[in-house]
């Protein structure tokens, strides 16, 4: 019988609506435990997670039966309420609409990776503005500014 093979990398990134700052230091690696939880649950694979004050990074292999907007809609809402409900955050918290995905081979995984569990580093150099246009760029993606995050840096 015969089977499906992947091997899919995707670097998943979304905003905090408003850009505003909820997210925080004391509750950075429960969140991201409950995300990994989600995706462990999807049956896809985690290979590094940083939740930043306003913005998520995520690096996923990815199984063919399920889309990047499912998994992504379902680790928004399912984060959103637990931060709600663990009351992290104000009723009024969401993630903004849409995210990035960018994909990636094998070999570039470490440096995907360690750009990831490094972001708060690389934030001091970047803002999270100019960091979202410049995977734009250079994965060369059509975009219009209209629809972008809103970005308040």
């Amino acid at each position: 019988m015969p089977n499906t093979y992947s091997q899919i990398y995707i670097q998943i990134v979304f905003a905090v609506k408003g850009r505003e700052h909820f997210i925080k230091e004391t509750f950075r690696e429960e969140l991201q435990k409950y995300t990994t939880g989600i995706i462990n649950n999807k049956k896809q694979k985690l290979y590094a997670i940083y939740c930043m004050p306003d913005h998520s990074h995520l690096f996923v292999s990815m199984k063919p039966d399920l889309s990047i907007s499912d998994l992504t809609r379902d680790i928004k809402s399912n984060t959103s309420s637990f931060l709600k409900d663990k009351k992290f955050v104000s009723e009024s918290f969401s993630w903004q609409e849409g995210f990035g995905a960018f994909s990636y081979s094998k070999s570039q995984a470490p440096t995907v990776v360690n750009y990831i569990v490094n972001q708060p580093e690389h934030h001091k150099r970047k803002t999270f503005q100019q960091e979202y246009l410049e995977f734009l760029e250079k994965f060369e993606i059509d975009y219009n500014p209209k629809y972008l995050f809103e970005f308040y840096d």
